[in-house]
């Protein structure tokens, strides 16, 4: 069975950015997934559940509320590896272009006072919220994608070359 893209990126090599996962085409229409990334996968610590619970309904409250944005805003989602968030929104941008909507995402992670749905009425695990953690990682991805800005290692998935057989298929070391 062939790999799935966003399995075949070398996360040995992934640092905290906002990449292009993917850009499919749907009813005519693009629709692109972002990896929106807050730690080094197994190199820092699997962000906290209960942090990561909070920011994923921070956000989507944010993105889903945000006058110039909300029309484009498809889902807002956690990766099972719990090292980052899957945005995914109709047209085809450069991570480039959303770096401001999700910098103000985050900062708004920060300046919150509550969770939005946090309740049993409102979600399938509603004590497991942990706000002033989620304040915590929000404010050192804010803070870091703010002092990398200018740098595009953040916003392109890192590169990383393997060699291909005489017969087409990649090699790869073990």
């Amino acid at each position: 069975m062939e790999l799935i893209p966003s399995f075949s990126v070398d996360h040995t090599k992934i640092i905290p950015g906002i990449f292009t996962s993917r850009v499919d085409t749907l009813g005519g229409n693009k629709v692109t997934t972002y990896d929106v990334r807050l730690t080094r996968p197994n190199v820092e610590p699997a962000i906290d559940v209960a942090a990561m619970h909070s920011l994923e309904h921070i956000i989507a409250t944010f993105l889903r509320n945000d006058d110039d944005w909300k029309d484009q805003i498809v889902y807002w989602g956690p990766m099972g590896c719990l090292t980052g968030f899957y945005l995914i929104m109709k047209g085809d941008r450069k991570p480039k272009e959303i770096f401001d909507l999700l910098v103000n995402a985050f900062k708004s992670v920060v300046a919150a006072d509550s969770v939005p749905g946090a309740s049993p009425k409102n979600c399938g695990n509603y004590l497991m919220h942990n706000l002033d953690m989620a304040k915590w990682y929000a404010k050192r991805f804010a803070e870091y994608l703010c002092e990398h800005a200018g740098d595009d290692s953040i916003f392109e998935y890192p590169k990383s070359e393997r060699l291909v057989t005489d017969d087409g298929r990649q090699f790869f070391d073990s």
